[in-house]
């Protein structure tokens, strides 16, 4: 597996930690703000796993990652959804919709980076 992620946030200062931090581990990180457009960007970016904010202008994390899983070719691709809305019912939505992690904000640049290399794990 490359090392590219996809990071759907719209929240300037979480794209550039992520950025950062993912970067110092090798990854290429790109980013994508819009909602409605994030289907389309990560079927034609193909990253190798996909940071999806849960609430986003335009389309809410949950419906792109319904749309996701709704297509077999994307049926594994690793999503972690970062959320601030970190009630239990939020956390069932995103399981039931396919998620492969669940992490509230804040969070701390260790746990993105164990939850990235994780998700990387069990993808190979």
């Amino acid at each position: 597996m490359s090392k590219h992620v996809l990071l759907v946030e719209d929240e300037v200062n979480i794209i550039e930690a992520v950025r950062f931090v993912l970067s110092r581990e090798g990854w290429q990180v790109d980013s994508h703000s819009d909602g409605a457009t994030a289907v389309e960007t990560i079927r034609t970016v193909r990253p190798d796993l996909v940071v999806l904010d849960h609430m986003l202008p335009g389309k809410s994390g949950l419906d792109i990652l319904t749309e996701l899983r709704a297509d077999p070719e994307f049926l594994t691709l690793p999503v972690l959804m970062l959320t601030a809305r970190g009630q239990a019912r939020d956390r069932e939505q995103a399981e039931k919709a396919g998620v492969s992690r669940f992490m509230t904000k804040p969070f701390s640049n260790t746990e993105v980076v164990t939850a990235v290399r994780d998700m990387v794990q069990l993808a190979r």
